[in-house]
């Protein structure tokens, strides 16, 4: 679901491209709920008000431009301005939906122009993270070992005192039954 806000930030191209795919998808959905394979009914709700939502802004834009308005001076980018104005008294900073797909689209170039390297290096850096990891588990287990001997030792050695203390009680025992 698209805000207000959001729509007021496009320019005429790109609200255009999101009207039509937004256009698109209510009609995928009038034909799923026709179909009976429809599974979430609100949806279609939200996806006419955003078709509502765009078309007001273009209607907006276009009597604007009728009556000589700058951009600025629509009342819904008034309020857009407004919210940025405040933004920057607080210090906060809000990207437009155009900026945020223009640095996926360079992270997206930059990853791939540097996807060797990074590949290279990623994959020294989990094999020295699976060395580490394996040292540790070793180094664990050796641990353990070591503290399984100490418990088995002093067990032995109990059962050692046990089986001696046992010899001695059992001998006077054969003596009275003789």
């Amino acid at each position: 679901m698209v805000t207000s806000l959001e729509i007021s930030e496009y320019d005429i191209e790109e609200l255009e491209t999101q009207l039509s795919e937004t256009r698109r998808e209510l009609f995928n959905l009038r034909f799923q709920m026709a179909t009976g394979r429809l599974d979430n009914f609100s949806r279609l709700n939200h996806v006419r008000k955003d078709v509502a939502r765009m078309m007001t802004e273009l209607r907006a834009r276009e009597i604007a431009e009728a009556e000589g308005l700058a951009e600025e001076e629509i009342p819904a980018h008034r309020a857009a301005a407004r919210l940025r104005s405040e933004d920057a008294a607080l210090g906060r900073t809000r990207t437009t939906a155009s900026e945020r797909r223009a640095a996926a689209r360079a992270e997206a170039e930059a990853d791939e122009a540097g996807d060797e390297i990074d590949d290279d290096d990623d994959e020294l850096q989990l094999q020295e993270e699976l060395q580490d990891t394996d040292d540790d588990q070793a180094l664990a287990r050796a641990e353990e070992s070591d503290a399984e001997g100490a418990e088995s030792d002093a067990e032995g050695a109990e059962d050692d005192v046990s089986d001696d203390a046992g010899a001695e009680g059992a001998a006077p025992d054969k003596k009275k039954k003789a």
